[in-house]
C-alpha cells in the first residue's frame, strides 16, 4: 500500500541494506537480555540495577516495534519484500503479539491523514488529553479480539515462567511486563502525542542531540522528516533534517 508521499532525495547518505543488520542486532539483544535477565536473581540486586534493566529492556522492546514499522514502509529489507514483511511480522509478534497486517493498514491510514479525525493514531476529538488519548491509542492496536490473543499468549508465557520454570515474579515484572508497558507509552509520546498534538495538524519534529534522539525513540523525534520521507529507515532520519 502506498503512502503517496515523495521518496527521499538520492543525496541523503545511508546504506539501504543496513536494516537487516539492525534487525539481527536488535532481535538478538532482545532475546539474549530477556533470557539473561530472567535467570539472574534480581532480589540480590539494588534498585539502581533494577532501573538499568528496565531501561535497557524498554529500549530494546521499542526497537522491535521500530523494526516492524520500517518493514511496513518496505525500508527494512528494500530488496526483498517477502523477507522484509516476514521480519516485520516476527518483530511485532515478539513485541506484543500484534497483528502485523492490521497494523500495516492502520499505519498507512495514519500517513494519509496524519493528525486528523480518521487517523487511527489520532484522538477522536474528545479524548484529546494525554492519558485518554493514550488509552484510545492502545485500543486501536489492541481491539477486543487482539486483546484476547494478547492475554492468552502472554498469560500462557507467564504460567510457563512462573510455575514451570520457577522464575521469580520480580524478574517477570522488570524484564517483561514493565518494559512492555513503558515501551507502549514511549511510542505513543514520541511517535504520536508530541508530534501530532498541535491544533494546526502540522507534524512537528524535536531536534535532540543525535545520541539523545536515538535513546528517546530511535530518532522518531525527527517526525516531520519521517512523514516527508516515509521510505527512509529510522537510522537515517537525522540525515533528512528539514
Amino acid at each position: 500500500m502506498s503512502t503517496n508521499l515523495i521518496t527521499a532525495p538520492a543525496t541523503i547518505p545511508y546504506f539501504k541494506n543496513l536494516g537487516i543488520v539492525w534487525a539481527i542486532v536488535i532481535i538478538s539483544l532482545w532475546l539474549l537480555s530477556f533470557v539473561g535477565f530472567l535467570l539472574i536473581d534480581l532480589t540480590q540486586l539494588s534498585a539502581i540495577y533494577w532501573i538499568a534493566i528496565v531501561l535497557i529492556r524498554t529500549f530494546l522492546q521499542t526497537g522491535l516495534f521500530i523494526l516492524a514499522h520500517d518493514a511496513m514502509h518496505q525500508s527494512l529489507v528494500p530488496s526483498n519484500v517477502k523477507l522484509n514483511h516476514a521480519i516485520g511480522k516476527f518483530a511485532i509478534g515478539l513485541y506484543a503479539v500484534l497483528n502485523y497486517d492490521q497494523c500495516l493498514i492502520n499505519h498507512h491510514r495514519h500517513h494519509q491523514i496524519p493528525g486528523q479525525i480518521g487517523d487511527p493514531d489520532f484522538h477522536d476529538g474528545s479524548n484529546s488529553q494525554g492519558l485518554s488519548w493514550y488509552f484510545r491509542f492502545l485500543r486501536t492496536y489492541l481491539p477486543l479480539s487482539q486483546m484476547l490473543v494478547f492475554i492468552t499468549v502472554v498469560g500462557s508465557g507467564l504460567v510457563v515462567l512462573l510455575l514451570f520454570l520457577q522464575i521469580p515474579v520480580i524478574n517477570c515484572v522488570l524484564v517483561w511486563m514493565a518494559p512492555l508497558i513503558l515501551s507502549s507509552f514511549q511510542l505513543f509520546c514520541f511517535g504520536t502525542y508530541f508530534p501530532h498534538r498541535h491544533k494546526d495538524n502540522i507534524t512537528r519534529s524535536a531536534y535532540y542531540p543525535r545520541v539523545i534522539s536515538l535513546l528517546v525513540c530511535y530518532h522518531f523525534s525527527y517526525h516531520q522528516e519521517h512523514h516527508q520521507y516515509p521510505d527512509v529507515p529510522w537510522y537515517a532520519l537525522p540525515e533528512c533534517k528539514l
